[in-house]
C-alpha cells in the first residue's frame, strides 16, 4: 500500500486522485463563510455510501461544501491520515479494519460511532444448512467456492486467516472480485435455485431484498461486532467542533438504515445525494436529533 501526495490505487484499479483535505478542519475564507470539506466514499460498501451521502446532504443544508471521492480502504486510511480527506464515516472498528487502524494510528482520530457491524457468510433460504461447519462436507454442493468481495476488503482477510482454516475449508476457493459482481451472483444463483455461499455483512440491504439467511458461526471466529466508526484527520475535532459535535451525536436503528440503503439501491447509480436528502425530509425527525 504506497502512498503519494499525488494519488492511490483505487476500487477501479486506476489511480485515485485526491483533490485534498481541509487541512484538519473548515478552510474558511476571509470573509469567514466558506466551509469545505472531504469525505470518502468505499465503493460496495452500502452502509458507507448512504451515511456518506446522507450526511453530505445535511452538512450541505447547514452551510458546508462536501466533496465525495470513490476511494479503496488501503488508499482511505493513507488520505485521512495524510490530511488529503477529512473524514471517512465506516472504519471498522476495533476488528475488520485493525490493521489499517494500527498502521495510521497515530494520524487518526475517532469522530464518533454510529452501529454495530456483524460479518457473515450468506446462503439461500432453500439451502439446506445452518453453520459455517456445514460447508466441509457440502463442498460439492456450492462447487468448491465462496464468493467474495473486494480482495482488499476487512471481510476477506478475515476470510483466508480465520474462517476457512479454522472450519477446515481450505479446498474451498475464496473467489476475489467486487460486491457488485457477489451481489448478481447471488442474485442469479437464486433465480435457479442453486446453492450459493457468499461474504455479507449486516448492517445490508440484501437481507430484505433476497431469500437469503446467514450461517451460524458456532466457534466465534468472526470475532465480536464491529462499530461503524467515523474517522478523521488527527486535530479534525479541534479545528471543527461543530461538525464533530454533531457526527458523536450520530446514531441510526438498523432498520431506519436498511430504509436508507433500499431506497439508494432501488435509485441507482448517480442518485445517491438526492434519494438521501428525499429520506432525510421524510425522516426529519430522527435526523434533527443529531443536531440538538
Amino acid at each position: 500500500m504506497a502512498a503519494t501526495t499525488a494519488g492511490l490505487a483505487a476500487c477501479s484499479g486506476q489511480t485515485a486522485r485526491f483533490s485534498g483535505g481541509s487541512g484538519s478542519g473548515s478552510s474558511n475564507g476571509d470573509d469567514g463563510d466558506s466551509k469545505t470539506l472531504s469525505m470518502a466514499v468505499v465503493a460496495g460498501w452500502d452502509e458507507c455510501i448512504a451515511s456518506t451521502n446522507l450526511w453530505k446532504v445535511l452538512l450541505e443544508q447547514r452551510g458546508y461544501s462536501v466533496t465525495l471521492q470513490d476511494l479503496d480502504v488501503a488508499s482511505t486510511f493513507t488520505g485521512v491520515a495524510n490530511g488529503q480527506i477529512d473524514l471517512y464515516m465506516d472504519a471498522w472498528l476495533p476488528g475488520t479494519h485493525a490493521d489499517y487502524w494500527d498502521r495510521f494510528e497515530d494520524d487518526l482520530e475517532t469522530v464518533g460511532t454510529w452501529t454495530n457491524g456483524t460479518l457473515v457468510l450468506a446462503v439461500p433460504e432453500y439451502t439446506d444448512i445452518s453453520s459455517i461447519a456445514d460447508l466441509r462436507s457440502r463442498r460439492s454442493n456450492f462447487g468448491g467456492r465462496v464468493v467474495g468481495i473486494e480482495a482488499g476488503a476487512g471481510e476477506m482477510k478475515v476470510m483466508r486467516e480465520s474462517i476457512m482454516p479454522k472450519y477446515g475449508l481450505d479446498d474451498f476457493t475464496l473467489v476475489e472480485g467486487s460486491t457488485a459482481a457477489m451481489l448478481a451472483e447471488l442474485q442469479s444463483s437464486i433465480r435457479r435455485q442453486q446453492d450459493i455461499v457468499v461474504t455479507l455483512w449486516t448492517p445490508h440491504w440484501a437481507f430484505g431484498k433476497f431469500p437469503i439467511k446467514t450461517l451460524d458461526d458456532p466457534d466465534g471466529n468472526w470475532g465480536d461486532p464491529d462499530q461503524l466508526t467515523t474517522i478523521a484527520t488527527r486535530g479534525f475535532s479541534e479545528a471543527n467542533p461543530e461538525v464533530a459535535g454533531w457526527l458523536k451525536n450520530y446514531r441510526i436503528e438498523d432498520d431506519a438504515l436498511a430504509g436508507l440503503m433500499s431506497r439508494i439501491q432501488e435509485a441507482g447509480s448517480g442518485q445517491e445525494a438526492e434519494t438521501a436528502r428525499k429520506w432525510a425530509l421524510d425522516n426529519q425527525k430522527i435526523t434533527d436529533a443529531w443536531f440538538a
